[in-house]
Formats: structure tokens, C-alpha cells, sequence
């Protein structure tokens, strides 16, 4: 990768735009930072670091546009609880088009774990569709990274609260193995799909970094937290009164799962998969 071409950051203040970001100002490449927020405490860090911090927004195309000017790749990412599955997919789209018209050579997209294997969930299927628009518009060079599960979830307030009363409260069978991934994984897979542009243009990657049971999760937090933290399957239809998506994708989870090749993929691409217990123990629980 030309190493003094400007590579756009969407998300920057986020998990995976954060860390691609982080990764790529560490290794010496020049970021812009787009946010909707430049003036937010996560931007001035970023910032901070050597990121040079634009405002944009993924619904508004002219702000798009001047983000995009003048760099050499793009990572793109989108957030569904953020922006609904109608409207991340019109996000995902615009951009990309956005990006094509405005030359540039290399873009990263971050889907989602099997998001090629008609899941039939909602938040999966729509990055298909925003994949789809990527590998048609003729892009130079493009990579797509599909993620799995992110380990920084036990930590959101989806899980969290339930921890903190020593009970893992998923909608999970006891035997279901999820792959997941920890967002700093996420961050040097970006790097690595710029450095290796040439190599990895076309591809779509399946990104993971250990494959666990709900009850040794539990186990791996309590060790890390200091504390008993017992694993509670949550009855799918509780989790359908919340979010029929939650639910459709813990029922995937259950009955297919993610397929991605863990180690195959650390040893072409050289990085070691960061395990579950080792996430963990970098966690404050407290």
C-alpha cells in the first residue's frame, strides 16, 4: 500500500472504525477520521493520535463527498442498531457508489460473519445486499471482512447489567459454540487488507478469533471478573418480544452458526487470533 496515500475512516469513533483507525495511525498511514461528532471527546483523541478528524454523515451525500476527496481507500462500515437494517443498507450503498464515483482505488467494506449464506437475518441478509453493490460497481481493488460475533458484546448493555448480577443471560441452547472476535482483531484485519491490497482484492474474509460455549464464556468472565458468573439460556421467545432480529439470529446461532476458518485464515494473514480468556482479562468488570 502506498504508505503516504490518505485513507477515510467511517465510524472512526466506533469499535471497528476505531480500531482500523488506531491500527493504521500506529503502523504510520495517514487517516481521516470521519464523525459525525468532531467535536466529541472520542474524536479529540483520535485526533490525538494523528487522525485527521472530518464531519460527515453516511445520509448526507455532499458531506460524503467531501470526506472522500482526495483519499486513496475507504473503510467502510455502518451500524445497524444505529440506523435500522432499511436504512444501514442505504448507508452501505451510498457510500460505496459515493466512493467509485470519487476514484477511489481501494475499499474495505465490513459486513458480517456468513453473510453470503442466506441466513434469513435481517442484519446479515442487507449486508449481502450492500456486498453485492460493492463487488458491482468495479472498484480497482476491494475487500470485504465479515466479522463474527464481537466478544466487546458481553460488555454492552445487551449483557452487561446481567453480569453484574452474576448471570450471563443469553438466548442460547448450553451446547451452541459461537465463533466471535474481538474488535482489536477487527482493527489489524484492516490494516492488513490495505497493506495487501494487490493480494486480497476480491476477497471476502470470514474473521474470527475463538470459538466458545455460552457456560465456558460464563466461566472465562468469572475468572476474569473475580466473581461467579453462572449462564442463563434466555427462552427464545423472550428474546422475540424484544427484537424479532435478536431472536432470528440466536435461532441461526443455535442451528447453523458461523463457519469462519480461524486458523487458516491466522496463518495466511500472520495475525494471532486474540482468545476469549485473554479479552477478558483486559475487561474492568467492575
Amino acid at each position: 500500500m502506498p504508505d503516504q496515500e490518505m485513507i477515510l475512516v467511517t465510524g472512526a469513533t466506533g469499535q471497528q472504525g476505531g480500531a482500523v483507525a488506531g491500527e493504521l495511525l500506529a503502523h504510520g498511514y495517514p487517516v481521516r477520521a470521519m464523525t459525525r461528532k468532531p467535536e466529541s471527546d472520542k474524536a479529540r483523541s483520535i485526533a490525538r493520535i494523528g487522525a485527521t478528524v472530518v464531519q460527515g454523515n453516511l445520509d448526507d451525500t455532499a458531506s460524503l463527498e467531501r470526506a472522500l476527496h482526495g483519499t486513496w481507500g475507504v473503510f467502510a462500515v455502518q451500524n445497524t442498531w444505529e440506523a435500522g437494517v432499511v436504512r444501514e443498507e442505504e448507508q452501505g450503498k451510498r457510500l460505496a457508489e459515493l466512493a467509485k464515483k470519487g476514484g477511489i482505488q481501494h475499499f474495505v467494506y465490513s459486513s458480517v460473519g456468513s453473510a453470503h449464506r442466506n441466513t434469513g437475518i435481517p442484519h446479515f441478509d442487507n449486508k449481502w445486499r450492500v456486498e453485492e453493490t460493492v463487488r458491482g460497481l468495479g472498484f480497482p481493488s476491494y475487500t470485504i471482512l465479515r466479522p463474527a460475533f464481537f466478544m466487546e458484546n458481553f460488555f454492552s448493555p445487551w449483557f452487561k447489567p446481567g453480569i453484574d448480577r452474576g448471570k450471563l443471560l443469553v438466548g442460547l441452547k448450553r451446547e451452541t459454540i459461537l465463533q466471535m472476535i474481538a474488535v482489536e482483531d477487527i482493527g489489524k484485519y484492516g490494516r492488513w487488507a490495505f497493506e495487501h491490497y494487490q493480494v486480497l482484492n476480491g476477497r471476502a474474509l470470514d474473521i474470527a478469533g475463538d470459538a466458545k460455549t455460552m457456560p465456558e464464556s460464563a466461566q472465562i468472565i468469572s475468572q476474569a471478573a473475580g466473581k461467579q458468573v453462572e449462564f442463563v439460556p434466555v427462552p427464545i421467545e423472550e428474546v422475540r418480544k424484544l427484537s424479532l432480529d435478536f431472536a432470528i439470529m440466536f435461532d441461526w446461532f443455535d442451528r447453523v452458526g458461523y463457519n469462519a476458518d480461524i486458523e487458516g485464515l491466522a496463518q495466511e494473514s500472520g495475525i494471532r487470533p486474540t482468545p476469549l480468556a485473554e479479552w477478558a482479562m483486559k475487561v474492568n468488570w467492575s
